[in-house]
């Protein structure tokens, strides 16, 4: 079939924008016989593969910074279409990228790139890499430039079908009726291949057109400013501050008067009158982050606040009304909390209006490539490294480790291990290959990722065991208890104060409880102080 007719399948097709763009790749693939292509949309100062065939996966998940790829850069830098023959010195930005050469520099090859527009403006570009010299010939060329048109129009139908589904959203029931700005209507930079990701950006965009106030719940580390951001993004206050609040880092003392404000002269040290967060947050939204650690106190008049719309400083008989979208954020069981009577309930109903849970990165094994990829981009830069990716062994460790620090823990390993790599003498002029014993991941953490609930097996496989009747009840609660325990201290890397919240616990009776089950050892050098403070 003539690749017209192909483009044209493409396009009156009704199919998903992301269907839609990752056919067009393939099609063109398929029809040139080339090893990659990449269709790269820009934004700022980079360019983000939206669709990618012939590359590895983690391909998606990485900025290419137009400054740092000389290819890419001339790509942009005239209309038309422009070749790279096998005598160029310009460095291909997929080094050691492409799927049948991993971890390889690419061969003498030929390389073609199209700078693309919508509505008289570069939109982005597409590449195509063949291995084999003198595969794009001028016919090649020719059928480009012909259809530059009909791939521009497919662009711009996903757009549109983009843009559609925001204005939906928009008129859902949570929403208000208005729409984001055009800027915010791309797509979000949050990776989300994963089906619980799609379906939490799904839930995200609904609330985001509306003021509700929202909780994100989740484990330390799975990204919850980060969404946080983007709910404030694709909300109507997008064009206002969002002013961002560690309750954790806030000691009481200090904690009314960096929310409310205070008046000159209200405290010691008080040389001057000063708005508090609320107000800098007037018309945008505030987001308290680890909103679990307010003292009772300042609950009380964080509830006033929410409850009328107004602030009063320290030290000020006047009230002030302020118009802020509030987004908390916690790694805590709230409702426990209000149980115990450390967070108070009607606060938590407050600020629930509508709960998000983040799901931890151990059941989205999906987004591990594309987030090692956005990551190892990053320290490529950083390091000035010519490539750098991921050996198979190491990829796969990566998918098999539980994570118990979430997308944060990845970051902070693949830093590290592009780090040691430099340090043991990697050239800059090579392609990097990060080996798994380079990734410091130990596999007493590690898990099945295929499991999408591997939390669940070990009580699951307590059960099993005594089925047969020979061990007693007291024997089965002691092990599972022991097994949930030691499960929740590796999710925490051991931090026994974590554990006991997560727990429900006393941080005292969970020292009892685990050295009664015999978890005593498990308790690294210095717990007993820990958990005493």
């Amino acid at each position: 079939m003539p690749l017209r007719s192909r483009l044209i399948d493409v396009l009156i097709e009704p199919q998903p924008p992301a269907v839609r763009l990752q056919r067009l790749v393939r099609e063109l693939r398929e029809r040139f016989r080339c090893g990659a292509v990449a269709l790269l949309q820009l934004e700022g100062d980079h360019l983000r593969p939206l669709a990618v065939d012939g590359l590895v996966a983690e391909t998606l998940g990485r900025r290419f910074v137009v400054a740092q790829h000389p290819r890419l850069a001339a790509i942009l830098s005239r209309p038309g279409l422009i070749g790279f023959d096998r005598d160029s010195t310009l460095p291909d930005p997929y080094d050691g990228l492409l799927d049948s050469l991993v971890g390889e520099p690419l061969p003498v090859h030929d390389c073609l790139g199209l700078q693309l527009a919508l509505d008289g403006q570069p939109w982005g570009a597409l590449t195509l890499d063949a291995l084999q010299t003198g595969t794009f010939d001028q016919t090649t060329r020719l059928i480009l430039e012909r259809e530059r048109g009909l791939i521009e129009a497919i662009l711009r139908v996903a757009r549109l079908e983009q843009e559609n589904e925001a204005l939906k959203l928009a008129r859902s029931p949570f929403g208000n009726g208005t729409t984001p700005p055009a800027a915010e209507l791309e797509p979000t930079e949050l990776v989300a291949a994963s089906a619980p990701m799609r379906q939490l950006l799904r839930e995200l965009d609904v609330v985001a057109a509306s003021d509700l106030p929202v909780l994100l719940l989740g484990e330390t580390g799975v990204g919850k400013d980060v969404l946080a951001r983007v709910l404030h993004q694709r909300s109507a206050r997008a064009s206002r501050p969002l002013v961002h609040v560690n309750c954790a880092a806030l000691p009481e003392s200090l904690a009314e008067s960096e929310l409310f404000g205070h008046l000159r002269g209200t405290f010691s040290g008080a040389t001057d009158d000063r708005p508090g967060r609320f107000e800098a947050a007037d018309g945008g939204t505030l987001l308290l982050d680890e909103v679990g650690e307010l003292p009772l106190t300042i609950q009380a008049k964080l509830l006033r606040t929410l409850q009328n719309g107004e602030i009063q400083r320290l030290g000020s008989d006047r009230t002030t009304r302020v118009d802020v979208r509030v987004i908390a954020a916690t790694n805590r069981n709230l409702r426990e909390g209000v149980r115990v009577g450390t967070f108070r309930a009607d606060l938590y109903h407050r600020l629930s209006v509508y709960p998000l849970p983040v799901p931890p990165l151990r059941e989205r094994p999906q987004d591990i490539p594309l987030l090692a990829g956005r990551f190892l981009e990053l320290n490529r830069a950083r390091f000035g490294l010519r490539s750098v990716r991921l050996t198979p062994a190491a990829q796969d460790a990566l998918l098999h480790y539980g994570w118990p620090g979430n997308v944060r823990e990845l970051e902070h390993v693949l830093s590290r291990a592009v780090l040691k790599a430099v340090s043991r003498g990697a050239s800059r002029s090579d392609i990097v290959s990060v080996p798994v014993e380079l990734l410091d991941v130990d596999s007493e953490h590690g898990t099945d990722a295929r499991d999408p609930m591997p939390h669940e097996r070990p009580a699951a496989s307590a059960v099993a065991a005594a089925a047969d009747g020979s061990e007693s009840l007291r024997e089965l609660l002691d092990r599972t208890q022991r097994e949930h325990i030691r499960r929740t201290l590796l999710q925490c890397r051991h931090n026994w104060n974590e554990a006991a919240r997560r727990l429900g616990l006393d941080p005292s009776n969970l020292h009892k409880l685990a050295r009664r089950l015999g978890l005593k050892d498990a308790a690294p050098a210095g717990a007993d102080a820990r958990i005493a403070r």
